[in-house]
């Protein structure tokens, strides 16, 4: 193999009460692909701050382009050719898509006026090559999180780096976005640009890269060719062990109708109705853009509802707001946890208990010896890697963090619990985790929606599927009577089945 353009040795980095990386090592190859794999709070992330200077290392060294290299900061090692695009997007909603990009380091004439049309026009071209139709003058708060990704792909290719870093870059991308960036990275690697990709898909692992390096507890496990493993062989590098079953769906006898919504009409949300069972999962289907989110949000109250009934054990709710769709029994776990779901400068505890305080008070104050009783309760369940419950929450991994913002909804004891993209973002042995969790809350009998665009875990985890198309149902199935083919031709419109719901 030839020389690596960077190489991090043996590098070592601890925190309060926490060792991130204990002689964790990396190499990039020129023209090639290198796959960074690991559990949530494997030392990705934090290996990749301290190749970038955010975080400086205790012990070891990074080689770039055959000379030791120390970067003070993100803005060094970009200059220096080394880009990294990042899982939480760094970009502002109120600014077009141009002035993201080159945010910083606009073209300016001789007397420091911006150059627009060149600034524009150079933007264009990075869209074109991503396969991106917007204009660059587009507001970016007017883009899809799909969009908002490529735009942030776009802004790493303007450096002409020599290497990019890729931390989930398809998380919010569509089929058709990902062979676009698919197809820009065989156009990087051929012009001998060194790639890191970081992903929890493996099906993408084999599909895009070249090389694996893994990592578990912060230490170097091996790095192996990819023609060399198997997914089983990943796993097992991953987490240490075998993984018996990747979706362990239990049976469980349903109750009755817990959940019966009727001809609801909303925002991109038209004329759906469908039932949900007491311990049942309901999965629900589609592709982005389909309107998965936006039902899930009118039913919360999150947004407004034009006409339709929700019923509730019977009784007809009209949620004008997320906090009455929790007084009602409704938990929603949103698919953008930093975003909506969690807030990153409070503790574990803190973004735990924030929407059941109200179950934790009397006479008016916060009864604290409960509220830790029942925190450490869920950090125990949901095997919560955090020194403690105090910990800021913005310090854990993205796989803890989840499981934070499910304990949160959890707290709230609710009779539906709607879990939109659990596992996004998330390693192979927390979803399994995740999954367990799952089943069991939906053997305790609570009432279980489960979003999803990966299609074989709702085809592994439902009992029932319903698929969107526009905005409506366009097919709701038994899960054991369906495949990802009949899901896919319902997710484009295409009507196979009108079951009742």
């Amino acid at each position: 193999m030839t020389q690596a353009i960077l190489q991090l040795s043996e590098i070592e980095k601890a925190f309060p009460g926490v060792k991130a990386l204990d002689k964790a090592s990396l190499n990039v190859y020129p023209g090639r692909v290198m796959a960074l794999m690991g559990e949530n709070g494997a030392g990705k992330s934090t290996l990749m701050k301290v190749l970038t200077g955010i975080y400086t290392l205790d012990a070891g060294s990074i080689h770039y382009l055959s000379e030791p290299a120390a970067f003070k900061g993100p803005r060094d090692s970009q200059q220096a050719g080394i880009s990294i695009i990042h899982q939480e997007l760094n970009l502002i909603p109120e600014l077009t898509i141009a002035e993201n990009i080159f945010l910083g380091r606009e073209f300016t004439n001789a007397f420091g006026g911006i150059q627009w049309q060149k600034m524009y026009a150079e933007a264009d071209k990075l869209l074109a090559r991503l396969n991106v139709k917007h204009s660059s003058k587009t507001l970016l708060g007017d883009l899809s999180l799909g969009e908002q990704q490529m735009v942030e792909i776009a802004k790493a290719l303007s450096f002409k780096s020599k290497v990019i870093i890729m931390d989930e870059p398809t998380d919010a991308l569509t089929d058709t976005e990902t062979e676009s960036l698919f197809n820009v990275i065989h156009e990087l690697r051929a012009q001998g640009c060194g790639i890191v990709y970081i992903s929890h898909r493996l099906k993408e692992i084999f599909q895009i890269c070249d090389d694996i390096t893994v990592l578990r507890d912060g230490k170097f496990i091996g790095q192996c060719l990819v023609s060399d493993t198997d997914e089983d062989g990943l796993i097992e590098m991953m987490v240490g062990r075998k993984l018996d079953e990747q979706y362990p769906r239990i049976d469980v006898r349903h109750g009755d109708t817990c959940l019966e919504v009727v001809g609801l009409t909303g925002s991109g949300v038209h004329d759906v109705s469908f039932t949900l069972k007491r311990g049942e999962i309901l999965g629900v289907s589609g592709l982005m853009g389909a309107g998965r989110t936006e039902l899930m949000k009118v039913i919360y109250g999150a947004l407004p509802s034009e006409r339709g009934v929700i019923n509730l054990d019977n009784k007809t709710i009209n949620p004008i707001s997320p906090q009455d769709g929790l007084a009602n029994g409704i938990a929603y776990i949103s698919e953008d946890r930093k975003g909506e779901g969690l807030v990153l400068g409070l503790s574990v505890k803190d973004n735990m208990s924030l929407c059941a305080l109200d179950k934790l008070t009397k006479g008016g104050r916060i009864q604290h010896d409960q509220e830790a009783i029942a925190v450490e309760d869920f950090i125990k369940l949901f095997n919560i890697k955090t020194p403690t419950r105090e910990q800021i929450i913005g310090n854990l991994s993205g796989g803890n963090q989840q499981k934070v913002a499910i304990a949160k909804g959890l707290m709230t004891k609710p009779k539906v619990l709607i879990l939109d993209e659990p596992t996004r973002g998330v390693d192979v042995g927390a979803k399994k985790e995740i999954y367990q969790l799952i089943n069991k809350f939906k053997a305790d009998g609570m009432s279980i929606i489960l979003v999803s665009s990966e299609m074989p875990e709702v085809l592994g985890m439902s009992d029932r599927i319903m698929v969107m198309h526009e905005g409506r149902i366009s097919g709701v199935f038994d899960a054991k009577d369906a495949d990802q083919e009949t899901l896919l031709a319902c997710a484009v419109g295409k009507k196979i089945n009108e079951e009742a719901a």
